[in-house]
């Protein structure tokens, strides 16, 4: 059973960097110890979306069971458009390899709130991120911050 909205997961905020780290004394993982991917996106510049693509593809290269990390690119793919199409903004990616698998996120500048709908046939190819997203991922959520919010997704490495 998939699990659905919760809160948490990494915010962190800056240019493109990867880093990599371990776990604190106490065996308990230090989130700026996992490899991480992040990368400011700059006001409707929907030719970010490749470049995201593959730099999360370099990040993913020996995680988790085939078929995750192509799932990983969809739904970021699909959280970046939507945040650089429906905000006018920019926004601020952010990927994180855990033990406890991936964590995704696109914080952007703009209160408003996402909605899930179903597309219609009218709708060509939009209207479907969101639905991919709720369908694909293991967990995935919205989260308010101070001038804005971040949509998230989480997925196990090793969920068949």
């Amino acid at each position: 059973m998939k699990r659905r909205a919760r809160g948490g997961g990494p915010a962190t905020i800056g240019a493109f960097s990867a880093k990599k780290t371990g776990e604190t004394a106490d065996g308990a993982t230090d989130r700026a110890a996992c490899p991480q991917l992040s990368r400011r996106l700059g006001r409707a510049d929907l030719r970010a979306v490749p470049e995201v693509r593959r730099a999360l593809r370099e990040l993913l290269t020996h995680w988790g069971k085939p078929g995750r990390s192509e799932i990983a690119e969809l739904l970021t793919s699909e959280l970046v458009t939507n945040a650089l199409v429906h905000t006018d903004r920019d926004a601020v990616l952010t990927a994180t390899v855990s033990p406890g698998g991936l964590h995704v996120e696109v914080r952007d500048f703009v209160r408003r709130r996402p909605h899930v709908r179903m597309p219609t046939t009218d709708d060509g190819t939009h209207g479907r991120g969101l639905v991919l997203v709720q369908s694909l991922a293991d967990a995935w959520g919205v989260r308010a911050h101070g001038v804005g919010k971040a949509v998230w997704f989480d997925l196990d490495a090793e969920a068949a």
